[in-house]
């Protein structure tokens, strides 16, 4: 790891230090920011990993919000099962001063495996958008699409979007995704990107895998989804459930549903 990974994980352990002495106090995302505006992207990663371990990030992003499912059998009956989702994006910060934070699909996945949850599929981002109880009007940017900067700007125009409400949320970025389509890219290490919808349901991206797995901008959103899937009342595993014939249909919508995770390193980013 870099010595000023090291440095950035230091600051935030004396951070924990100190308000630990004072109740448990979570550090606030404009001090996060303003440290993290020091650091190269790929330090920045390896911080934001570090303040999800740390437990810097909203309590609500751990209120997870049931989605009811359903798909056909082949006889024709329907198959009924629920999963739950994280209610907004992956954040950093306090309840009241937090930045939604875009970060590498290796990076969000070993934040996924840690937490027990997995990064989402196209079906379950239109699932989400369908459930959420609210729904911003995307807001897409131009200038500087992969700093820091940008990143706040982008969660402020959110935060003005939504009023303070809560519950479920959507529309206000692109999901970060599994999907059978990075299998078609003849080089490893690629991202999946899908959604961003707009108010009338239509997602303004449709499955895309352009980007290299190291690059990201403002628009991304890492989506947890808990790792366990019910079906018809029984919890199964989110991967069995793709593996299925029938019940992958709950949770995916692709002809071909066997990518299941981002390759990660175990000791940092790539």
């Amino acid at each position: 790891m870099k010595i000023r990974i090291f440095i950035g994980l230091l600051f935030l352990l004396a951070c924990y230090s100190s308000f630990a002495q004072q109740g448990g106090e979570k550090v606030k995302g404009t001090v996060l920011a303003q440290y993290m505006s020091n650091l190269s992207a790929e330090e920045r990663e390896a911080f934001v990993e570090e303040c999800i371990a740390s437990g810097s990030y909203p309590s609500f992003m751990d209120e997870f919000v049931r989605i009811d499912i359903q798909a056909k059998n082949e006889d024709g009956s329907i198959i009924k099962g629920y999963y739950f989702v994280a209610p907004d994006y992956l954040s950093i910060g306090t309840e009241d001063d937090f930045i939604r934070m875009p970060i590498q699909p290796t990076t969000a996945q070993r934040i996924a495996d840690k937490k027990g949850c997995f990064l989402s599929t196209r079906k379950i981002c239109n699932d989400i958008y369908n459930d959420a109880i609210i729904r911003l009007e995307p807001h897409p940017l131009t200038n500087d699409r992969d700093s820091l900067r940008t990143f706040i700007e982008h969660n402020s125009i959110i935060e003005k979007q939504r009023k303070g409400y809560l519950g479920l949320i959507a529309g206000h970025k692109k999901d970060v995704i599994v999907t059978h389509r990075l299998y078609e890219y003849p080089k490893n290490g690629r991202v999946a990107l899908y959604g961003w919808h707009k108010t009338d349901g239509t997602p303004i991206q449709p499955i895309y895998i352009g980007h290299v797995d190291w690059y990201v901008d403002y628009s991304h959103g890492i989506r947890l989804v808990k790792d366990t899937i019910y079906v018809e009342g029984r919890p199964m595993h989110y991967v069995d459930v793709m593996k299925h014939p029938v019940y992958s249909g709950l949770i995916c919508d692709e002809d071909i549903c066997d990518y299941y995770v981002y390759p990660v390193e175990s000791d940092g980013v790539k």
